[in-house]
């Protein structure tokens, strides 16, 4: 009898800690997902401060058309992507745009003193600043949850339930490249 009591025990032990294994990976798995969507939701205010910037650039460099139009492409692409690899490919791309964008602004002084101009500016920096932080809280909860999927025990209980490792954001390579700065 005693032994059944104790085996019955055992059972319930394995039995609870399972399920705390379980929504711990849950968590994490939540987690990274409300992550993501804060990286999101700066990309939206950066993808809607663009179409005001861009129409105010146009105002003062109308021939510029070659470099709007890749600003307004990038920021359609980024709009329409499906898939987290899609999104940060389309957002390097967007970000490349608008660095020279505003190289572009530097050639127009009217432009650079217009307070419209500086305002969308540094509103545009001030996100930018936020993705960069979100997107490391993204890494840092990534790596947390990856982390936590390959540590013993609880990997068996990912594998069980079919738990899969997340992808890091990275930075595109031309992001990693060192800016240069010429003066005319």
């Amino acid at each position: 009898m005693i032994a059944l009591i104790v085996i019955g025990a055992i059972i319930i032990v394995l039995i609870l800690w399972v399920i705390s294994v379980y929504n711990n990976l849950v968590r994490g798995r939540i987690k990274l997902e409300t992550q993501y969507s804060q990286i999101d939701v700066q990309l939206k205010l950066r993808s809607d401060l663009i179409p005001n910037l861009v129409e105010t650039v146009s105002a003062y460099a109308g021939h510029e058309k070659e470099l709007i139009n890749s600003v307004t492409e990038s920021r359609a692409r980024m709009m329409g992507a499906a898939s987290l690899d899609e999104q940060m490919e389309c957002e390097n791309q967007l970000k490349g745009s608008l660095k020279s964008l505003f190289a572009l602004a530097e050639n127009y002084p009217d432009l650079k003193a217009n307070t419209n101009f500086m305002e969308m500016q540094k509103q545009l920096e001030t996100i930018e600043k936020r993705i960069a932080d979100f997107r490391q809280f993204y890494n840092d909860t990534v790596m947390l949850y990856n982390r936590q999927l390959e540590l013993f025990p609880s990997s068996m209980i990912a594998g069980m339930f079919g738990f899969k490792a997340k992808d890091f954001y990275r930075a595109a390579e031309q992001d990693k490249e060192s800016v240069r700065v010429k003066f005319n």
